[in-house]
């Protein structure tokens, strides 16, 4: 045995050319060798692949790998073959032709390593192949998919355990995968009848990842500024829906970066030739549906953004572990709005193949996920603790809650608020009513309810509503509440909760401190010297040209072009246009004459698009919708661009599709979302008129769009 291992070694330096395994791979390598059941666990960037193929070069007979990804089996094939290890393949892309000629291969031994998909196990050609070749090893890759609790169950991966029984010779059988809970482990050694199987796991900690939640940022901005100021890094930005991968994917290619897209709905060959154009660097940026990825062997991704909130930690954790594999510091970023639990909800609710105790486990794993872009503590040890890492630090120093500019602000009088109002609704309700029972809504089933007569309505009136809830999922994050893991969840009190009542413990919530900058007083007067001219000179009031605000943020800004200009607040398309140039100018003489250093980013972009503007031209629904944002009057917006005001709300719902960032709940009166959405789904969409005759007055014909258009109906 021991000569076995010492073989082992050299082919690691022989053929790999690495002087050492990695954590936990000489174990699992040791085991196998052994004859012994073996499941693998490794965070991915392990080196999982090195636990069976060294096995496979030192056993008698061929090893079969069952993996579910096609794009891996060729990629490790191909890379075997580099190294001089003779391996083939076995999936739907073949011919029947050129199956049937690499099947006679492995027979006359030309190959020892097969990769094979697990739907084709039980076909006849396999059947005769295994029926004259001794099947010595049985590797079973992704094996997570053979849990029904995991988070991507594969029926086909069922047939396994069959299969194998149906050897002439039982073989050693090692499952790996990189993210499995206690339970899905159990799954796993049950489905594939793993006989008294040596666990290896090497602990699920990435180190050399930082994990960042944001809420409430501007989603395309910061994807524009984040990847700008990466350019020549790789990066994946996964996003919830076909519409949004293609929104961005455009959006970054018109700002003259390398982006690509990868999602279901594209043809196979297209899909191949953007997985290609990523690999080998012609594209800098991914943008792709969670159908992109697994088994994608690119070391060097030095970001992973989610534009929305994945469905599970599983999930969530597979795709952002795609960065970093390379070992090199790299980042993992989530975008996370409201919107993504709403979206993930509608998905689980759809799901016709689902019976209830999946569903209910799926409802499950959506709120540990919602709680993860809540909680206060280490995002890092949230994670592992999910997946049963014991031992962990309190703190990483490698989060956004370990190390960013976190002050701990105290929330506790309006934590008693909210945990006194779901006493008070008797712990019947979601989060939803709750929240319009604390900012004191009056929709319908409020006011119907009674609980305007609470003594908890209207407490929380100075928040809107989204900030409630906001409030609300940091207390069930945090374990003072907690949520049902129904279709329509409900939020009941815990015992940590009526501590909170009582007055023995606080709660805290983290802010973000902002580094103040100091403003210069000498240009603040400059600016407000120009906009007194130019306000005179025009006969209107100066706050009318600029506010005091907008010019505070421009002497900490520095904007000197169209871009910069456009993200200070209280400037829009119109003001720009009006006045921009001058306080530009201005601004630019002071910078040149004080010698700051002002970041070019903003600058190469209006260069990009400068060059771009000749031939492309910007929407009308762009135009109508930024100036929307400006004036927040469709009024206004028709009679600045002397247009219908009909053809002005059209544009709005218009530019939304095509992925201008614009808050649809504006349109849409309090409490009613669900109530149109459900009149949509009863009497489609076709027509407006009959949803606007059976729905309550305050509901409009712009409510009804708002809801088509947020739901992507």
């Amino acid at each position: 045995m021991n000569d076995m291992i010492e073989e082992a070694r050299s082919i690691l330096k022989k053929v790999y050319g690495y002087d050492a395994f990695k954590q936990g791979q000489e174990a699992a390598i040791t085991s196998i060798l052994r004859r012994q059941d073996t499941m693998v666990i490794m965070p991915t960037g392990g080196g999982k692949s090195i636990c069976y193929q060294i096995p496979a070069l030192l056993f008698e007979g061929v090893t079969m790998v069952i993996s579910p990804l096609i794009s891996l089996m060729k990629d490790q094939v191909d890379a075997l073959e580099s190294v001089g290890i003779p391996a083939t393949y076995i999936n739907s892309t073949l011919s029947h032709q050129e199956m049937n000629r690499r099947l006679e291969d492995v027979i006359t031994g030309k190959y020892n390593i097969i990769y094979i998909a697990p739907e084709r196990l039980e076909t006849e050609s396999i059947y005769r192949l295994v029926g004259q070749v001794q099947i010595a090893f049985v590797a079973v890759d992704e094996a997570h998919c053979v849990s029904q609790w995991g988070h991507d169950f594969r029926p086909s991966y069922m047939t396994i355990d069959r299969f194998i029984e149906g050897l002439a010779e039982r073989p050693v059988v090692a499952a790996l995968t990189a993210t499995a809970t206690e339970r899905v482990q159990q799954d796993m050694s049950q489905q594939l009848n793993l006989r008294n199987p040596e666990i290896i796991k090497n602990g699920y900690n990435r180190e050399n990842l930082t994990f960042t939640v944001l809420k409430g940022v501007n989603k395309h901005h910061f994807i524009v500024d984040y990847t700008m100021k990466h350019q020549g890094e790789a990066g994946i930005i996964y996003a919830g829906t076909r519409k949004d991968t293609e929104n961005i994917c455009k959006l970054l290619v018109k700002q003259g970066l390398r982006a690509g897209m990868y999602h279901g709905g594209m043809g196979a060959e297209d899909r191949k030739q953007n997985q290609e154009k990523f690999l080998y660097d012609d594209v800098d940026v991914m943008v792709a549906t969670n159908a992109f990825g697994m088994g994608i062997d690119k070391s060097n991704v030095r970001y992973v953004i989610h534009y929305n909130m994945p469905e599970n930690i599983e999930a969530y954790y597979q795709e952002a572990g795609r960065a970093g594999r390379d070992g090199l510091p790299s980042k993992c970023i989530l975008l996370f709005g409201a919107a993504d639990v709403q979206l993930r909800r509608y998905l689980i609710d759809q799901s016709e193949d689902l019976d209830e105790a999946r569903k209910h486990m799926k409802y499950e794993k959506l709120q540990q996920m919602t709680q993860y872009a809540h909680v206060t503590y280490c995002l890092r040890k949230y994670i592992l603790t999910y997946f049963g890492d014991e031992e962990i630090e309190d703190k990483c120093d490698n989060c956004s809650n370990c190390n960013g500019n976190i002050i701990k602000e105290d929330m506790t009088l309006e934590a008693q608020k909210i945990l006194s109002c779901v006493v008070r609704m008797k712990e019947r309700f979601g989060t939803k009513i709750i929240a319009e029972v604390l900012k004191g809504s009056k929709n319908k089933r409020v006011l119907q309810l009674g609980f305007d007569r609470l003594s908890t309505y209207g407490l929380l009136s100075e928040l809107t509503i989204g900030a409630v809830k906001d409030s609300i999922n940091l207390l069930i994050a945090e374990g003072y509440l907690r949520m049902t893991h129904d279709e329509f969840p409900i939020v009941k009190i815990t015992e940590r909760g009526v501590k909170i009542l009582k007055g023995i413990e606080q709660v805290y919530r983290n802010v973000i401190e902002e580094e103040e900058v100091q403003v210069k007083e000498e240009l603040f007067e400059q600016l407000r010297q120009l906009r007194r001219d130019m306000a005179s000179n025009e006969h209107i009031p100066p706050y009318l040209v600029f506010s005091d605000a907008s010019l505070r943020e421009m002497c900490k800004q520095y904007p000197t072009n169209e871009i910069a200009m456009l993200r200070v607040k209280g400037v829009g398309e119109a003001k720009y246009k009006k006045y921009g140039e001058p306080f530009m100018d201005r601004i630019k003489r002071y910078v040149e004459e004080h010698h700051i250093q002002v970041d070019t980013l903003d600058m190469h972009i209006h260069e990009k698009l400068a060059t771009k503007s000749k031939k492309q031209k910007e929407p009308s629904c762009f135009i109508s919708a930024k100036l929307f944002l400006e004036l927040q009057d469709f009024k206004e917006v028709a009679k600045e661009r002397s247009i219908q005001v009909r053809t002005v709300e059209n544009h709005i719902f218009e530019a939304y599709a095509q992925g201008f960032e614009i808050n649809m709940d504006q349109f849409i009166p309090d409490g009613y979302e669900e109530r149109i959405l459900e009149t949509i789904k009863e009497m489609g969409k076709e027509r407006l008129k009959p949803i606007k005759e059976v729905s309550d007055t305050c509901v409009t014909y712009n409510a009804i769009k708002a809801v088509i258009a947020k739901h992507d109906l």
